[in-house]
């Protein structure tokens, strides 16, 4: 994967940089024109309800919370190794007519179940599935407090949202000589989410355990700082709704699994580069191109 993101990354870098340059055919915004970016990311998640299906049980936790994990050592941010370990987002994106792109990105969060909260616990497990926490019978709103060390359940490796989208660029500013503008831009995207499951349940626990779990629909915002034409800086901030039909749970146990339904926020910034492919217009004065 990292091999991957930094070949694409060079390729597009040299290939904007490269292009031969006339000033007054650089527009974002114009059909033609293309762009992408890497930056880092914080997300929030709304409360669910987290049921698990399996040999001996299948029981919900309802009212779940869950955060983010974002690296604390800073180093990671900038190691060419390392750098995809944070919560990232890469995107790349291809303006199909004037102020209109379509792109294709990869959100790569990250959720963790809160231990300490109290859960509500319902459904059914099996007599001697469970020796750990003792949970055996037919629940009902039991409450439960749970514990890292003998049930967690996480997506770390991640909560991975795969998701083309629609959105409408406009250039609100720009200066008189073209190397700084201001663009904005909303939209709405869909998508598969990938997941790398953590689950620690029973006495057993199973790392990066990968499936594709579901799907994710979102709505965007964001505003786009650009600098001669070729470089920019952008924030965004997205709302959406995940619905994880079948988080795979145990590698080797195609029965066992997770589902839920929840809505998240997402903040960003990102780092990215403009190139183009069409030759423009001739108008290099036209303020908002």
């Amino acid at each position: 994967m990292k091999n991957i993101l930094l070949l694409i990354m060079v390729i597009l870098v040299s290939t904007s940089w490269t292009q031969q340059v006339s000033k007054n055919t650089k527009r974002s915004t114009a059909k033609g024109s293309m762009f992408f970016y890497w930056g880092y990311n914080r997300s929030a998640y709304s409360k669910s309800n987290l049921r698990f299906i399996g040999p001996g049980y299948d029981f919900t936790l309802k009212g779940v919370q869950a955060k983010d994990r974002p690296s604390e050592d800073i180093k990671t941010y900038v190691s060419l190794t390392d750098f995809t370990v944070p919560q990232f987002n890469f995107r790349i994106g291809f303006n199909i007519k004037k102020n209109w792109a379509v792109s294709l990105g990869y959100d790569h969060m990250k959720y963790v179940l809160k231990a300490g909260p109290t859960y509500y616990l319902n459904g059914t497990i099996n007599p001697g599935v469970d020796p750990v926490t003792n949970w055996s019978g037919t629940y009902h709103n039991e409450p439960v407090v749970t514990n890292t060390e003998t049930f967690h359940y996480e997506n770390t490796n991640g909560l991975n949202y795969i998701h083309a989208d629609l959105s409408n660029v406009f250039k609100v500013y720009q200066s008189e000589k073209g190397n700084v503008a201001l663009t904005t831009l909303w939209g709405v995207g869909t998508g598969p989410i990938l997941s790398f499951n953590d689950f620690t349940f029973a006495g057993q626990k199973n790392v990066a355990t990968v499936s594709l779990s579901g799907f994710g629909v979102s709505a965007h915002t964001g505003l786009r700082a650009e600098f001669f034409k070729r470089v920019f800086v952008q924030t965004n901030l997205t709302a959406g709704f995940i619905d994880q039909v079948r988080v795979k749970t145990r590698p080797n146990d195609y029965d066992s699994h997770a589902k839920q339904v929840f809505v998240y926020s997402e903040g960003n910034i990102v780092v990215g580069a403009l190139f183009y492919l069409n030759k423009g217009a001739k108008c290099g004065t036209c303020p908002f191109q």
